[in-house]
C-alpha cells in the first residue's frame, strides 16, 4: 500500500513537471515567432551614437515598415536621454513628407499661442510663449490617425488618453520660456485626469537656436554628441536639437503618477530658421475630445 501511495505522488510530480517543460516550450516558440516576424525586438547598441554616462541608443529592429504612414522613414532608433526626467528621442519617427503635410494642414489656421493660468484654468495669453499655433481634430483623417497610433505604440498610452495634435511656428527671435506641462488647477484636470507624458515632434531643421530644454534635468548634460551645436540658451541644461523627423517623449508625472518637477522644460530662442514641431500630450485618463 506505501509503495502505491509512492509511486502516486511520484507520477504527480512527474506531471507536474511535465506541464511545466511544455509551457517553457510554447513560450520559447512563441517568442522564436515574434523575433521572426520582426513584433518583438532585442535591443542592441548603436554605432551611431558614441558611448557616454547620459545617453542609450536602442535599435528599433521593427521599424523599418513604413506602409502605415506618408513617405518613407529612415532607419528609426532610440535614444535614452535622462531618467530624470524621463526622456527618449525617437530618430525618424516621421518622414519628410508626413511634416510637410502637417505644416501644410495647419497653416492657413495659426494663431497666437497662449499658456493655461494656474488659478483659473483657462487659456490667455502670455509674454512667456511668442509662437504661434494650431490644433487638429484627434483622428482628423488617415495620415493624422496613423501618426497617432505610432504615439501609442511608442509611449504605450492608448490613443484615447491624447489631446489632439498641436503644431506650433516659432519664428526668429521667439519662444517658450520654461514650464511645466502637467496642470496645477482643478479645471483642467477633471477631463482625462492629469497630464503624465509629451511626445514633441521636430518638422523642421534649425539652423541655430529653437533647442528644447531642460534645465533642471539630472545627470551630465554635457555628454550630449550635439553638445557643440548648441545655443548658449540650449548649454543651459539637458537639450535636445531640432532634426526634421525626430520626436522627443518625456514623462511629467514618475511611475508612480506623482508630478515630476525635473520635467520642466521650455523652448529656446529661434537664432537662425523657422521652427516648425507638433506635440501630442497624454493623460493619465481617457481623453474626451
Amino acid at each position: 500500500m506505501a509503495k502505491l501511495k509512492h509511486s502516486r505522488i511520484q507520477a504527480r510530480k512527474w506531471s507536474t513537471f511535465s506541464l511545466v517543460l511544455t509551457m517553457l516550450f510554447m513560450l520559447t516558440v512563441v517568442l522564436l515567432m515574434l523575433l521572426a516576424l520582426g513584433i518583438f525586438s532585442l535591443p542592441i547598441s548603436s554605432d551611431d551614437a558614441p558611448p557616454n554616462d547620459l545617453i542609450t541608443s536602442y535599435r528599433r529592429m521593427a521599424a523599418k515598415r513604413d506602409g502605415d504612414g506618408l513617405g518613407k522613414r529612415g532607419e528609426q532608433w532610440t535614444q535614452i536621454l535622462s531618467w530624470e526626467p524621463r526622456a527618449f528621442l525617437y530618430h525618424n519617427f516621421l518622414s519628410k513628407e508626413e511634416c510637410e503635410y502637417l505644416i501644410t494642414l495647419a497653416k492657413p489656421h495659426m494663431v497666437k499661442s497662449t499658456v493655461v493660468d494656474s488659478k483659473t484654468g483657462q487659456s490667455k495669453d502670455s509674454r512667456v510663449r511668442t509662437s504661434s499655433g494650431m490644433f487638429l481634430r484627434r483622428g482628423q483623417d488617415k495620415t493624422i490617425k496613423s501618426i497617432e497610433k505610432r504615439i501609442a505604440d511608442f509611449s504605450f498610452i492608448p490613443v484615447e488618453h491624447g489631446e489632439g495634435l498641436q503644431v506650433l511656428h516659432y519664428e526668429v527671435g521667439q519662444k517658450y520660456e520654461a514650464h511645466y506641462d502637467y496642470f496645477l488647477d482643478e479645471f483642467n484636470t477633471k477631463n482625462g485626469g492629469q497630464r503624465t507624458a509629451t511626445v514633441l515632434m521636430y518638422l523642421s531643421d534649425i539652423e541655430e537656436g529653437g533647442e528644447t530644454v531642460f534645465p533642471a534635468a539630472k545627470g551630465n548634460i554635457t555628454s550630449v554628441p550635439w553638445w557643440n551645436e548648441l545655443s548658449e540658451c540650449g548649454k543651459q541644461g539637458l537639450s535636445v536639437k531640432p532634426k526634421m523627423g525626430n520626436a522627443l517623449l518625456f514623462w511629467s508625472t514618475r511611475p508612480d503618477a506623482s508630478l515630476d518637477p525635473s520635467s520642466l522644460h521650455g523652448g529656446c530662442p529661434v537664432i537662425r530658421g523657422n521652427k516648425w514641431s507638433a506635440t501630442k500630450w497624454m493623460h493619465l485618463g481617457e481623453y474626451n475630445v
